[in-house]
């Protein structure tokens, strides 16, 4: 059975663990990236991942792109949004459609 995470700062990622979620607090880059490897080899289906880390660990994110499992979703932290994610969904609409509708 596939599992859900979210990869982040402790006052952003906190409240998933009320849904159930699983969660990994992390400060330093190295940290974001060993949790989302370890994530993916204990087979979380959806990690989600603040904009914030994201934009720190461009490579492991892009790596997982490229992958069916896990899908590595960007959300924004408590602070508020940085657009990255929101970008990477009309990137993929328009990659699917041939025209971005969003």
């Amino acid at each position: 059975m596939y599992k859900i995470g979210v990869v982040g700062d402790k006052d952003s990622i906190l409240a998933f663990k009320a849904l159930g979620i699983d969660v990994y607090p992390v400060v330093t880059a190295e940290e974001a990236r060993k949790a989302i490897d370890k994530m993916a080899i204990d087979k979380y289906a959806i990690i989600f991942v603040t904009e914030q880390i994201a934009k720190n660990i461009e490579e492991t994110i892009e790596r997982y792109y490229r992958e069916i499992v896990p899908a590595i979703i960007l959300i924004p932290n408590n602070q508020g949004s940085l657009n990255i994610g929101l970008q990477k969904i009309k990137d993929n609409v328009e990659k699917a459609v041939g025209v971005n509708i969003l």
